[in-house]
């Protein structure tokens, strides 16, 4: 492994390596929000990020999706802030957390006496876990090829699926070179791709529940009577659903595909995987993903150390966790927006560079950001978060033939 493929990361209890050391304050219900919000703001330059859920109505995923998010590589400690009379199991997350090895704390706020009391003991305990955790944390020596990846495109136009897709592809074909765990998603923005997917993976049983997803998904889009199309796409001079997929498709490289997940499924080895983010039986919950943060949200519950996001008109969007990298498509909303931005793929149209060298390019940003250089969203505070409901049944053995 040369040199410049290694660089420091964050060691776990359970031997995974993470790429930040945040400390996460979780609201478990709306009526918790803006206590835990005041909780953070002081201290949302040093780690300390926002999260929760916001139904009172209980739900195994969003409770599984929180386990996943409270325990993930890049979380260095949890504060849990419930109201106290919802339905999420606070107990459950609060003892998932601490048998990670991680400090936990769950501050109840009709317990504790209201809103301001509560503020105040949220952050006593952020003071004293900062310090602890600058001082306990193990840093390690890291690799490329313990990296999860992520790679979501938004605010699309005609130039995405020219410059800026494909050449997060051709970083996904290096990552998967290097063993690393690449993630693409997006299964409502990938129908009519499905025969082409299915011919990549590593497997006919994994082809068939490739192709069994994209039923399902292009199904529950149909009962919803609205698809991934929107009217940003069109102005922004995508014309049809099958140009807008094959865009999104490009992302994905051209490695073999080793295997399919669902939110919260981390990646068992190196290689290249498909999301399905589709809730599984009726459409019961909505639109699949609201916007593109709940895809966000839920690629970091697969493990990613951070995400590639695509976008051609223009995205500010950055995550709680997880830095975003943005990949600009369209050379002229660079010039407009690169206070937001990353990598320039617009040069591509340009004739200034070629595919490959913008995807060695952000190749380079990841390995970057993964040694601690910040990204533009992170540099600017974003720290958008989303979790919704849904419900999904477990993978089959097919799924994951590594």
């Amino acid at each position: 492994m040369s040199a410049k493929t290694e660089f420091q990361g964050f060691l776990r209890q359970d031997g995974r390596k993470g790429i930040r050391n945040t400390i996460l304050v979780v609201y478990l219900v709306e009526c918790a929000h803006h206590v835990a919000r005041e909780i953070v703001y002081p201290y949302r330059k040093q780690g300390v990020h926002l999260i929760g859920f916001s139904g009172c109505y209980p739900n195994q995923y969003a409770f599984d999706m929180m386990a996943r998010l409270c325990t993930h590589p890049n979380t260095g400690g949890v504060l849990l802030v419930s109201l106290g009379c919802e339905s999420f199991d606070r107990r459950g997350l609060a003892q998932l957390v601490g048998e990670s090895g991680r400090p936990v704390e769950t501050l109840v706020i009709q317990e504790r006496g209201g809103t301001l009391i509560t503020i105040d003991e949220g952050q006593i305990w952020l003071e004293k876990t900062l310090a602890e955790l600058e001082e306990t944390t193990t840093r390690v020596t890291m690799s490329v090829d313990e990296l999860v990846v992520g790679a979501i495109c938004g605010g699309s136009d005609a130039t995405s699926g020219i410059t800026a897709n494909p050449a997060i592809g051709r970083c996904f074909d290096l990552l998967v070179e290097n063993n690393a765990s690449a993630i693409f998603e997006e299964g409502g923005e990938l129908i009519g791709c499905e025969k082409i997917m299915a011919d990549r993976a590593v497997t006919t049983a994994l082809g068939e529940e490739i192709l069994s997803t994209m039923e399902k998904t292009a199904h529950y889009y149909t009962t919803m009577g609205h698809g991934s199309f929107a009217v940003g796409n069109a102005d922004g001079g995508l014309t049809t659903v099958e140009e807008k997929s094959m865009g999104a498709y490009a992302k994905s490289g051209s490695s073999p595909i080793s295997g399919l997940i669902k939110p919260g499924d981390v990646p068992p080895a190196g290689g290249l995987y498909l999301l399905d983010i589709v809730p599984d039986g009726d459409a019961r919950f909505g639109f699949p993903n609201i916007n593109d943060t709940a895809e966000i949200a839920e690629l970091i519950a697969c493990g990613a150390h951070l995400t590639l996001f695509s976008t051609g008109r223009g995205s500010v969007v950055g995550s709680a966790i997880s830095p975003v990298v943005k990949v600009c498509a369209n050379p002229e909303t660079y010039r407009r927006m690169s206070g937001d931005m990353d990598v320039d793929a617009g040069r591509i149209l340009e004739g200034q560079a070629t595919l490959s060298e913008v995807g060695q390019e952000i190749f380079a940003q990841v390995l970057d950001v993964a040694g601690g250089a910040p990204t533009k969203s992170e540099s600017l505070g974003h720290q958008e978060f989303v979790l919704t409901y849904k419900t999904f049944e477990p993978i089959g053995p097919a799924c994951l033939p590594v």
